[in-house]
């Protein structure tokens, strides 16, 4: 009886490892499935932040060309107006110079008028200016070339008695 024992014994341990090894196997598994639950729901949350992520990325790009074009609105309005202010500047120019001529010819006229005049200034004081009543100009038959008032030169030869 005792070889029963004992083979009852060893089919009592044989039968207690194989329940022991399974329920070894079965923590594993259990470990294994809930490993593979964790890594689902990481890879989940992964994808939600990349997700976030690259939703705020693509508002940063529609803000940046937002501001984009609003910079390249700006250039082109300042350019126009660079354009326009230089355009005027250069007719203002072309004025300058027109006025400037124009001023020194009426210059020019001034001075020939006061030196047909005798009106000639001196560097000395204590001199009288030159005076020659042929030479001077009333200024209101300068005027009216067709006032009676001008004088008239006749010669002896012209009068007869």
């Amino acid at each position: 009886m005792a070889s029963s024992s004992t083979g009852a014994s060893s089919a009592s341990s044989t039968l207690g490892s194989s329940s022991s090894s399974e329920d070894f196997q079965q923590i594993l598994d259990e470990r294994k499935r809930k490993r593979m639950v964790s890594n689902r729901e990481s890879a989940r949350r992964s994808r939600m932040r990349k997700q976030h992520h690259l939703d705020e990325l693509m508002g940063q790009v529609s803000e940046l060309t937002k501001h984009n074009h609003q910079i390249l609105t700006s250039i082109n309005v300042t350019s126009q107006l660079y354009l326009k202010v230089e355009a005027e500047n250069s007719v203002l120019g072309a004025q300058t110079i027109e006025l400037t001529t124009r001023l020194q010819s009426l210059n020019e006229i001034i001075d020939f008028i006061n030196s047909s005049n005798g009106v000639i200034e001196s560097d000395n004081l204590d001199q009288a200016a030159y005076y020659h009543p042929h030479h001077q100009i009333n200024d209101d038959a300068f005027m009216n070339p067709f006032s009676v008032n001008q004088p008239s030169i006749a010669s002896a030869d012209m009068i007869m008695y």
